[in-house]
């Protein structure tokens, strides 16, 4: 029995010590920023990985003022939100219709989507830029929202029609035998139960849309979103890198919040997406 006790507290080390270490290898970063952000410039030259003996808060006041990081933070929540409504309606109209309805091509729609999820952002980045200069798209918040929606969309209708796919369809068949149409079954059915896939994707595409650089620097030139202007605050040859943690902590706070607030939703849409649809 005691070897036994002994051998379990050997592998739980066993497993606890690298996991440990993993955990510190993702605090330290956050810990370094904001560590960084509380330094004044010639504080941090001279000591770069101290903890601070004299915090300020004045790298936090530029950024936001100075650097113009509250325009792009307004940038920034206007197109998320704008971006995921739109991702969640199509997604879920998109979903209910792969999973639930019986119609001919079902199966090659969702095999094309499942196949564009292969594909990667930068093979399409020239064609794309083409057509949004075609439809006069470029440097506006409406071009980018639509931007986001075609880049993200086919994850999003992957993971509503695998969660529709595990509802019985014994109450889209009772809902029709009633009289309701396609869109009052969708409405009053549909979206109240798929809630808790909403929720997740909701968060995911915040996620995605907020952190994204490489698609807004394309379609905003003029504007620009907060993650493109945190990047600019990079100098060519120097860095302010206090300024720059700063601003790394502001964008960050909002979606640290979230997923803190969220982390359960987030762990039970991964695991719906993993369901056969």
């Amino acid at each position: 029995m005691a070897e036994v006790k002994t051998r379990e507290k050997r592998i739980l080390w066993i497993i606890s010590v690298p996991m440990a270490l993993l955990a510190l290898s993702a605090v330290y970063p956050v810990f370094f920023a904001i560590n960084a952000a509380l330094k004044t410039r010639k504080g941090y030259v001279l000591d770069r990985f101290g903890l601070t003996t004299d915090p300020t808060f004045v790298n936090f006041s530029q950024a936001w003022n100075q650097s113009r990081l509250s325009e792009y933070f307004t940038n920034s929540v206007v197109v998320t939100v704008g971006a995921v409504l739109v991702l969640l309606v199509v997604a879920s109209m998109a979903g209910f219709a792969l999973a639930i309805l019986r119609f001919r091509g079902r199966k090659i729609i969702f095999i094309t989507i499942l196949v564009s999820l292969m594909i990667p952002v930068q093979v399409v980045l020239v064609p794309f830029y083409r057509t949004m200069i075609g439809l006069n798209l470029i440097d506006s918040r409406p071009g980018l929202i639509i931007a986001y929606t075609a880049f993200f969309l086919p994850f999003s209708v992957y993971l509503m029609t695998a969660f529709y796919a595990r509802l019985p369809r014994e109450l889209f068949e009772a809902a029709q035998i009633d009289g309701a149409n396609l869109l009052r079954v969708w409405w009053h059915i549909m979206l109240p139960m798929g809630k808790p896939a909403l929720v997740t994707l909701g968060i995911l595409n915040t996620l995605y849309c907020w952190n994204d650089v490489l698609i807004s620097l394309l379609v905003l030139q003029d504007q620009r979103t907060l993650m493109v202007g945190i990047a600019a605050l990079r100098g060519e040859y120097t860095t302010n890198v206090p300024l720059l943690a700063a601003g790394i902590c502001l964008a960050a706070a909002p979606i640290v919040i979230i997923y803190v607030i969220f982390q359960r939703q987030i762990v039970n849409g991964i695991a719906v997406g993993a369901v056969k649809g």
